[in-house]
């Protein structure tokens, strides 16, 4: 099951309201009834990746791969569910040095839980910043497609097309009282 397959059903299990749960995450890294070991091309199907990127995320030392007799790269249940977690990361913006440094962090041990937890911190908090950029910008998308005659979604308000005098006019903006009004 590719990785958008995996997203898509841990989406449906949150609904259309509340938060995401941790449910949904584990379901994603819910690997029962996949073999016990998988073969390169098996796990890049598995998470829709290309099997460079896998020998790539080898390489960088974020994922340590057995090989088999014959040298081939033999991926274990914990190597998967690592790479999805890679993967969720790579997705969510998380630059490769970062990555590496939290999974240098993890094979050090138990003592780096810590820093660890900061660098998902500091993550967290940049994730949450391109959310509110990127909900700004589905605005700006919602009012353009309003001013064109357009249905918008049902998390947006509605608008008043009427302002401006062509559809490409934003609103006004409010009039700022000059220093000394």
């Amino acid at each position: 099951m590719a990785t958008d397959d995996l997203m898509t059903r841990a989406l449906e299990t949150l609904g259309d309201d509340g938060p995401p749960s941790v449910e949904a995450i584990l379901r994603l890294t819910d690997l029962a009834g996949m073999p016990e070991s998988m073969m390169i091309a098996e796990v890049a199907d598995f998470l829709d990746i290309s099997p460079h990127t896998l020998r790539y995320y080898e390489r960088a030392g974020l994922v340590e791969v057995a090989r088999d007799n014959n040298g081939h790269r033999v991926y274990d249940a914990n190597a998967v569910r690592r790479l999805v977690f890679l993967t969720r990361m790579r997705l969510s913006g998380m630059p490769m040095r970062d990555l590496q440094h939290y999974v240098s962090l993890v094979d050090a041990g138990e003592h780096t839980v810590p820093e660890r937890l900061d660098v998902l911190l500091e993550h967290r908090d940049t994730t949450r910043r391109r959310i509110r950029e990127l909900t700004l910008s589905l605005t700006a998308i919602e009012y353009k497609i309003a001013t064109y005659g357009g249905s918008t979604g049902p998390d947006v308000q509605a608008l008043d097309t009427t302002i401006g005098t062509e559809p490409t006019a934003l609103p006004p903006e409010p009039r700022r009282a000059l220093p000394g009004e």
